[in-house]
């Protein structure tokens, strides 16, 4: 492309200034959007066809199934692939139009919704997503080795979590702290779930566009991590672990073992009616007697030799390679692979690319859609469909009770 310098004239020309601003500013889209690269996107506008169902246990699958569920906003934004069967396992895959990758210049972000229709305070399944290097998709299971996990893991209200997993070295490795959810963050409405992987090594995790943990993979995983204690030295056999001592200057005072723990009561007097010869000979009842101090035990003083507590010695860790954390050259594959107490659950939205802004762009265009009148929608459902709750048959009973009190007052009148 060849540029041509506009001559001084033209530069005090109004409207070829706004026509150049215009090109230039239109130049800086065209490239900033190409530079952008979307891996894989799924609103399930028409069907799921992009999608392989795994057939891993055979027998013991759930279905998938394309639907919008029982109640929504709006029908064709809310339409997902949904788990059908109670205590299955489900597994769906699909292959990336282009292979993702966490080792180049740019982010890597992995977003998705979900909607556990049948949430109630027993529910119980999972809602994560992995991405995997390589796959079988025909029998995609548990078994499969995956790069990362990312997504809600609930069970009743005691296990209420977003699971975000790595593989490293053959391991994988859950995050030392899990990623709470608040109380209002587990109902049956629909979520939008998002990790941002950032190239320095740091990375976010969102909730419906609300940051929920944050932070450096290196501090949060367990990771190799940059100082290990020191393998070829230990602990001093000779290491004072007291703090305090006895003081030895101390001497337990003479006669101190001879104060008895008890003593006769001097207030208490014989009763006038005992007799000796036949009560035996009277003996005062025992107090607590107010000199005794227990064992004697010798003042605690510091101790001259403590030098505090050993500390092992660290060394540089030959295994530290933070720039290997969560770094995959190859991603080509994104799949939901579940054990699902609760079947209901609506996937929706999948999206792989390495630009955030694209991905706060299509959260409007979906997410911020779907929970449109989701509630209202709820509630109406609820109210064609679940029958009203029974009268218990109080306002029964009472109105019998006052007829009879009737029945007395008119018996009582007519006497």
């Amino acid at each position: 492309m060849t540029f041509i310098a506009p001559t001084t004239g033209q530069f005090n020309n109004p409207v070829r200034i706004d026509t150049m601003r215009t090109v230039l500013l239109a130049l800086a889209m065209l490239f900033t959007g190409a530079s952008s690269t979307v891996f894989f996107e799924d609103r399930f506008d028409a069907n799921m066809d992009k999608w392989t169902v795994s057939n891993w246990k055979a027998g013991d699958m759930g279905t998938w199934t394309y639907t919008s569920g029982e109640w929504f906003g709006d029908e064709a934004t809310a339409k997902g692939i949904a788990t059908t069967d109670d205590v299955k396992h489900h597994a769906i895959s699909a292959k990336l139009d282009k292979p993702a990758s966490t080792t180049g210049s740019k982010p890597l972000v992995v977003q998705f919704t979900v909607k556990h229709e049948k949430k109630d305070y027993s529910f119980c399944g999972g809602g994560y997503v992995k991405l995997l290097s390589k796959l079988d998709q025909s029998t995609f299971g548990g078994d499969d080795e995956y790069a990362i996990m990312f997504g809600p893991d609930l069970c009743g209200y005691d296990v209420s979590r977003i699971h975000l997993i790595f593989s490293h070295n053959g391991d994988n490795l859950l995050k030392d702290e899990d990623i709470k959810l608040d109380y209002d963050d587990k109902n049956e409405f629909t979520h939008l779930y998002t990790l941002i992987l950032e190239t320095d090594g740091t990375y976010k995790v969102l909730m419906d566009e609300a940051e929920k943990a944050s932070g450096k993979l290196s501090e949060d995983w367990a990771f190799p991590s940059e100082k290990i204690k020191d393998p070829a030295l230990s602990k001093p056999a000779d290491w004072v672990n007291e703090k305090k001592i006895p003081d030895p200057e101390e001497v337990k005072p003479e006669g101190y073992d001879n104060i008895p723990k008890e003593i006769p009561d001097p207030d208490a007097e014989k009763p006038d009616d005992w007799d000796d010869e036949d009560d035996g000979e009277w003996e005062p009842p025992t107090i607590d007697n107010p000199e005794y101090k227990g064992p004697w035990k010798p003042t605690m003083i510091d101790n001259p030799e403590y030098k505090g507590e050993w500390e092992h010695p660290l060394i540089a860790n030959p295994d530290y390679a933070p720039d290997t954390y969560a770094k995959f050259d190859s991603l080509n594959y994104v799949g939901f692979e579940l054990w699902t107490v609760n079947s209901g659950s609506i996937f929706d939205n999948v999206l792989v690319t390495d630009d955030v802004e694209y991905a706060t762009k299509a959260a409007v265009e979906t997410y911020k859609k779907i929970i449109e009148g989701e509630k209202d929608a709820q509630a109406e459902w609820k109210k064609l469909n679940e029958p009203e709750p029974e009268e218990t048959g109080d306002d029964e009973d009472e109105e019998e009770m006052w007829d009879e009190e009737g029945d007395d007052e008119e018996a009582h009148d007519e006497l």
